[in-house]
């Protein structure tokens, strides 16, 4: 079995922490097998390394290797990516093609993101962990392929199960052996160490000294929290060894090349309560749709009633808390008032026009010829023929015609004009 120390030079691997030897020891111990390996770890701790030395200490080395980001590919194509696809299965399908499960045959994958798979995917991976059975899009034939699986995810799985986001079958069986990478700040030995092996590769790259730290700055370096980890340490390096003319950094010079966004500080945990973030606004959307609902049902109640009763003032005084809940504050209680006053105007005619009839209500003939004239008139009509008798009956006293009619001043004004009066 290959030493740790001489895997690490192997694979250009740098660091001593007692976490990162103990992922390449399990790495190692489990290369000789066929089992399904799970690696976990952020975002920028060097994942990718692990598939290769699975693959390369295992007796498929000389079998193909593939590598699959799958977050980087789209949904609707990603089974034709992994199982393949025959000539005319969708739009495009122009000939047959193998999927990476047919090609790999003997060798391994490595499904890097694995925990963006799809749940669809997820179901024909599962088959594939299980009897090493696989169907191309499009087609009935079952197919046998003998690949060794390796995943990677940043993702926490217990909460994406939880969400039902990912299988849990699928996960246990990805999980046969699950290794570790730590995070950069969990390795406070190797900050250093791999600072000094960038700033030498880029010194070799880009033809110029190799930058040193003082020891100011490299109490920086350690204290930094480094949330995205050994890329992130590798991208300061680089923009160090670029940029500056003095090849001796101060602490100030170190710091200006560091976010300042608050990675010194803890890291929030997130609770359960903001669980489903999509969920959490469709609630509030049906919240606002019920609350609109309410009031437009309000707003029906009180026009119903102002139509029986054919009485604003009544009803405005009845239904006070109403009307402030619909239209607001009482500064804006006029624009109400002539809106309810333009409805009474459409429901004096029946009572003006007994009043003017007076004389000849106990006839039920006359009564049904009024009725018969009613119905023939237009309420356009009608509330001309109204304002037109107010007015000269008060000898055009706006005023006055106003209150007999029961609406403002300010609204029988506005009728004037409308009719031309």
């Amino acid at each position: 079995m290959e030493s740790i120390q001489a895997t690490k030079q192997r694979f250009g691997i740098i660091g001593n922490s007692a976490s990162l030897n103990r992922a390449i020891e399990k790495a190692i111990q489990v290369a000789p097998t066929d089992i399904s390996v799970l690696v976990t770890g952020e975002s920028g701790v060097g994942k990718e390394s692990i598939p290769k030395i699975i693959h390369s200490l295992s007796h498929r080395k000389h079998g193909k290797y593939i590598a699959v980001n799958c977050g980087a590919i789209p949904e609707g194509t990603i089974d034709s990516e992994l199982f393949g696809h025959e000539k005319g299965a969708f739009t495009g399908a122009t000939q047959t093609r193998n999927g990476y499960f047919e090609v790999a045959d003997g060798g391994t994958i490595f499904l890097d993101e694995v925990g963006e798979l799809p749940l669809t995917t997820q179901v024909r991976l599962l088959r594939v962990l299980e009897n090493g059975e696989f169907i191309k899009v499009g087609s009935s034939k079952v197919q046998k392929t003998n690949v060794r699986i390796v995943a990677a995810t940043n993702v926490n799985m217990f909460d994406a199960i939880k969400k039902e986001k990912f299988r849990e079958d699928l996960y246990y069986r990805l999980s046969t052996v699950d290794i570790n990478l730590p995070p950069l700040r969990d390795r406070q030995e190797d900050i250093h160490l791999l600072f000094r092996k960038f700033a030498s590769d880029f010194a070799l790259k880009y033809k110029m000294p190799t930058i040193k730290l003082s020891e100011d700055a490299i109490r920086i370096l350690l204290k930094f929290r480094w949330s995205g980890n050994i890329r992130q340490l590798r991208n300061v390096a680089e923009q160090i060894s670029v940029l500056e003319q003095n090849r001796n950094i101060s602490a100030d010079a170190l710091r200006s090349y560091l976010p300042t966004s608050g990675d010194h500080l803890p890291a929030v945990i997130k609770t359960s309560k903001s669980e489903g973030d999509f969920s959490s606004e469709r609630e509030i959307l049906y919240k606002v749709l019920f609350d609109m609902k309410a009031d437009l049902n309000d707003l029906k109640k009180l026009t119903m009633e102002l139509m029986k009763t054919g009485n604003s003032k009544e009803v405005q005084k009845d239904n006070e808390s109403l009307i402030q809940k619909i239209y607001g504050e009482d500064d804006e209680t006029p624009d109400y008032q002539e809106s309810v006053d333009d409805l009474h105007v459409l429901s004096i005619p029946q009572t003006t026009e007994k009043a003017e009839n007076n004389t000849s209500k106990n006839d039920k003939y006359d009564f049904a010829e009024e009725i018969q004239e009613e119905e023939t008139l237009s309420l356009h009509d009608k509330e001309l023929e109204l304002i037109k008798k107010s007015l000269e009956r008060h000898n055009g006293k706006r005023k006055l015609a106003a209150d007999e009619l029961g609406i403002s001043e300010r609204t029988l004004y506005r009728k004037i004009k409308q009719f031309d009066l």
